[in-house]
């Protein structure tokens, strides 16, 4: 089940909060006590920074197979955001060791960066949005080769929950990149059982077509209350990208310099599943990128304009899309979960992994 840790942060008492948080999920995932103490530190220096450099903001935790591995490798995904006024020296931000902040434990942005799996983060003046990855294993450094596609994420529940009813996963065969994301109907825990039963038969099924790996997944969700699902499929090779939904989950395909929005069909994957699944077939090119998306986002959200955040990473970009479609003012009506599916086609000499 998707176990979310959704931590406001406005003053200097919730930084604790937050520690004890990633504690509490490192023991969860059982990743040692080193790399707990490591997600313990980049928690702790991303919520003092909240507070001493932004007008608050919150911290979410969230549990995750490792992003477009082919081994399901667990670790935690730890995302700051907040709502301005930005990093000035974003340069200077990252270096090793760098902090302006006394209650700072003195790591920074760059030592955070140097000791996560993965470090990524996106500032403007309407706010900046972090995310570290800690694995339970320090990742390899990746090997410069042929471009593939990268996903991302995240998942927020509706109230900050204990859970999400929300999922999303991916799973790589040969030379293809399979993304899901499932909304498991209702909310709690038995909604998270729907989606989490989603997530467990992609990584069975992903070799299949993505109309298949839905008909793959029906009987496998019979015995919960079902969900809404939908499958996008990258094959490298071909240079295409094959997609196919049953239910409310909304997608929208950036390619060259416009959106597109794809429609899922009406139906319950594991109660109404329909008698056929359309499945549309678009072009998959250098720059493309693939926007998942629950009905916890509102859907007239509006697609990204900077090209600098488009070639983030993938769990960057739906963060930002997440912070900027909702507010204080504006707040979730539901779980809520993105997840961006991206090709690799710009070098990104500063990416750790």
């Amino acid at each position: 089940m998707a176990r979310v840790w959704d931590i406001p942060v406005y003053d200097s008492t919730r930084v604790r909060d937050v520690r004890v948080a990633a504690e509490a999920a490192g023991a969860h995932l059982r990743l040692g006590p080193h790399r707990t103490a490591v997600a313990a530190l980049v928690a702790t220096e991303l919520a003092t920074n909240l507070v001493k450099h932004a007008s608050g903001g919150r911290i979410v935790i969230g549990l995750l197979d490792r992003p477009g591995a082919i081994t399901r490798t667990p670790g935690l995904q730890l995302t700051a955001i907040d709502y301005g006024p930005g990093i000035r020296d974003i340069g200077a931000a990252v270096q090793d060791g760098y902090t302006t902040s006394e209650a700072s434990l003195g790591a920074g942005l760059g030592t955070c960066r140097r000791i996560s799996s993965a470090f990524d983060l996106y500032s403007t003046p309407r706010g900046t949005i972090a995310v570290a990855r800690v694995d339970q294993e320090p990742a390899p450094r990746r090997e410069r080769g042929r471009p593939a596609p990268r996903a991302g994420g995240i998942n927020v529940p509706l109230g900050r929950a204990e859970h999400s009813g929300d999922a999303w996963s991916c799973a790589r065969t040969d030379t293809r990149l399979t993304l899901m994301l499932a909304d498991g109907l209702g909310h709690g825990a038995r909604a998270a059982h729907a989606s989490g039963a989603a997530v467990e038969d992609l990584h069975r099924s992903a070799h299949l077509p993505p109309e298949e790996i839905l008909r793959h997944m029906h009987p496998a969700l019979r015995p919960t209350r079902g969900a809404a699902v939908a499958v996008a499929q990258v094959d490298t090779e071909a240079g295409e990208l094959a997609f196919a939904g049953v239910g409310n989950i909304r997608a929208r395909l950036y390619t060259g310099d416009s959106w597109e929005s794809l429609i899922s069909h009406p139906g319950i994957v594991g109660a109404q599943f329909p008698a056929t699944v359309p499945v549309r077939r678009l072009p998959w090119r250098p720059g493309s990128l693939l926007v998942l998306h629950s009905d916890g986002l509102p859907s007239r959200w509006a697609p990204p304009e900077d090209p600098g955040l488009l070639t983030r990473d993938p769990a960057v970009i739906a963060a930002t899309i997440l912070r900027d479609a909702s507010s204080s003012a504006r707040p979730v009506r539901d779980d809520t979960s993105v997840a961006v599916l991206a090709s690799d086609s710009v070098d990104r000499p500063n990416d750790p992994v």
